[in-house]
């Protein structure tokens, strides 16, 4: 270990370090509190042996001041003094030291509390690496239960969890919020001519599409079901999202995924149904997916290939279609 000892006798310190040195470790020398705290920030020490009584600042302060530059690390901090009582005791432990040595120092007793504060450390050297595991291991299963196994983009939970919070900001604030349902133009009969394994490569590819083609880091882009996905947009209007949509149908065709049996196109294809709004006490998530929905159904009822928006007043449904090149 690198050790600090910090005593303004030097014949005291002297004398420890050479104690220090025969266990075999590497003592780095202070000379009073002031330079011991100096020392510690810049040397980082593994342990500190301190007098209670030093010029500049006394043994307490200076641990009370070490334990101020590194909060979140713990360096073994042992007090020497000539005073015994209990009560200089508990000013040392309340000051942030580790353990309390009478002198003379005994070497046997200095090496055995030495020896302690090693094994304490190490300890919780594996304590902390384990914590630290840990919470890499909680945040990886966090990401993979708001992600779809398949896509690797947001899966149907995390989108319920995204749209409610979505949903009472957008209240807050009175902004538009918007919502985009996608759906793969005849995926069954993409399935049954190309395969399961075609039609995941397809999904896969489809999904990374909708996912660059929505650059916002507010939107959010999630697999909604099995062929179907669905796009938040906060603080979007209608038209907002109309630009979206035909971005998306554009990435998609950039795609080229050919479709052999669609009556649509040649290549992989998809409808769109577009809702937006600004939410309010009487407006919910359920009813803004419902918009988007009927707005997907009127899409393939039109001949799929398009986008349909949904606007005016959620009791009315009044719906708009625009049929895509």
């Amino acid at each position: 270990m690198r050790i600090l000892i910090a005593d303004d006798s030097r014949t005291i310190r002297a004398a420890l370090a050479q104690l220090v040195e025969r266990m075999g470790h590497t003592v780095i020398h202070a000379n009073d509190g002031g330079e011991a705290v100096a020392m510690y920030e810049s040397e980082r020490p593994d342990l500190v042996l301190i007098d209670v009584m030093m010029p500049v600042f006394d043994g307490y302060e200076a641990a009370r001041r070490m334990r101020a530059i590194r909060p979140g690390e713990w360096t073994p901090i042992i007090f020497l003094s000539s005073m015994e009582a209990d009560q200089d005791l508990d000013r040392a432990i309340e000051a942030g030291g580790d353990d309390y040595l009478v002198k003379p120092v005994s070497a046997v007793v200095l090496n055995a509390k030495i020896r302690a504060m090693q094994r304490i450390d190490s300890m919780s050297r594996r304590l902390l690496d384990m914590s630290s595991q840990l919470a890499a291991v909680n945040r990886e299963l966090e990401l993979l239960s708001k992600q779809d196994a398949l896509t690797h983009i947001a899966n149907r939970r995390h989108f319920d969890s995204t749209l409610a919070r979505e949903f009472k900001r957008a209240a807050r604030q009175k902004s538009e919020l918007s919502l985009i349902l996608v759906d793969i133009d005849h995926f069954k009969r993409y399935n049954d001519r190309y395969g399961h394994q075609g039609g995941d490569d397809c999904l896969r590819q489809v999904a990374g599409a909708l996912a660059a083609a929505c650059r916002r880091p507010g939107d959010l882009v999630a697999r909604y079901g099995g062929e179907e996905f669905a796009i938040i947009l906060p603080d979007t209007p209608l038209a907002g999202a109309v630009v979206v949509a035909d971005s998306l149908r554009l990435a998609i065709a950039q795609l080229a995924l050919a479709h052999a049996d669609s009556d649509v196109a040649k290549t992989v294809t998809m409808s769109q149904g577009i809702a937006s709004l600004v939410p309010d006490a009487h407006t919910t998530p359920e009813q803004l997916i419902e918009c988007a929905d009927q707005a997907l159904y009127l899409a393939k009822r039109k001949g799929r290939n398009c986008h349909v928006t949904h606007s005016g007043p959620l009791a009315t449904r009044k719906t708009t279609s625009t049929r895509e090149p």
